[in-house]
């Protein structure tokens, strides 16, 4: 074995542990390596440390200095000192509600095509072109929804106006419907071929099987790609800060024909230009306190479908 110093002895002859050892600059060569990869990882939780105190800190700065009758007004406008959460919490939740009612039949009706019937030729040409379109800029979205699904969707079935809600949502649909159908598609193929067989020596179908056992059987994975999908969704930015409008506040509404704000695009918008932020009594510290509502949600997110896929992968 290479690196291993073990001298050519009789047939026989036992080997102790000191034969076994690496030489001497082997072994150096691995600590060195061994303690750069642990200053990496040390550097990369120290870096995450560092932004959640730094999140915390602005937040308990605002929470301190606020009155809490400004956290439930009639909209989200800090630079008025109008606090709603309900605002920007609920345009939140309906983009991402709109999205996902676009990205889930999508997603995983490719998953299923490019996993159970697609040919080995058209897998092969697919799957990357797939993978490539989830990397479209979320720039180019946000014109695509505001110059083509605002006025040929939004406003032509739904009676919106050029800036809506729903424009964004189903933008943002879009955007992660690659997304959704590249986890689960992933988790469709790793399903081992002995199910299929065995199910289609039962007499099943083609469609029988894809139901009945490969969707049971990959079913954490596809819980996974559609909780990637939510927290895509909830944390999309440039989209619904171009196509929902709202850019300076939004009154509080769950109509997606309506302009509305989310949470990612209120701390945009209030970025943007940090003279005027600073010149607002609390403005620039609602960006840490909207910070921290989103690493909640993110982190609940997180540890439901973690519980969810450990509980669901025990049984197969």
């Amino acid at each position: 074995m290479a690196g291993v110093s073990i001298e050519a002895r009789p047939a026989g002859t036992s080997l102790s542990v000191s034969d076994l050892r690496l030489k001497m600059g082997r072994r150096r060569r691995e600590g060195v390596v061994r303690r750069v990869f642990f200053a990496a990882a040390l550097v990369s939780v120290l870096i995450n440390v560092l932004i959640v105190v730094t999140l915390f800190d602005g937040t308990w700065d605002f929470l301190s200095r606020v009155e809490l009758r400004l956290l439930w007004t009639d909209g989200w406008f800090p630079r008025r000192d109008m606090y709603d959460i309900r605002t920007i919490v609920a345009g939140t939740m309906v983009v991402a509600v709109v999205a996902m009612v676009v990205a889930t039949p999508l997603g995983l009706g490719a998953a299923v095509y490019l996993a159970e019937y697609a040919s080995r030729r058209a897998r092969r040409w697919l799957k990357p072109i797939l993978e490539v379109l989830a990397g479209i800029p979320s720039v180019v979205m946000g014109f695509f929804a505001l110059i083509w699904i605002s006025p040929n969707i939004m406003q032509s079935f739904f009676d919106a106006g050029l800036f809506s809600l729903g424009a964004a949502g189903i933008g943002v649909g879009i955007l992660i419907t690659p997304l959704v159908a590249s986890v689960a598609e992933d988790a469709m193929f790793a399903v081992p071929g002995s199910l299929r067989e065995a199910s289609y020596g039962l007499g099943a179908r083609k469609r029988a099987t894809t139901i009945r056992v490969v969707f049971p059987a990959a079913v954490s994975g596809i819980v996974a790609a559609l909780i990637l999908g939510i927290s895509r969704a909830i944390g999309e930015t440039l989209v619904v800060a171009i196509a929902a409008g709202g850019t300076g506040g939004s009154l509080f509404t769950i109509d997606p024909r309506q302009q509305g704000q989310t949470m990612t695009a209120a701390m945009t918008a209030l970025a943007t230009g940090s003279d005027q932020v600073k010149g607002a009594t609390l403005a620039f510290p609602s960006l840490f306190f909207v910070g921290a509502l989103l690493f909640f949600m993110t982190l609940g997110l997180n540890v439901m479908s973690e519980r969810f896929v450990r509980r669901v992968r025990k049984s197969y």
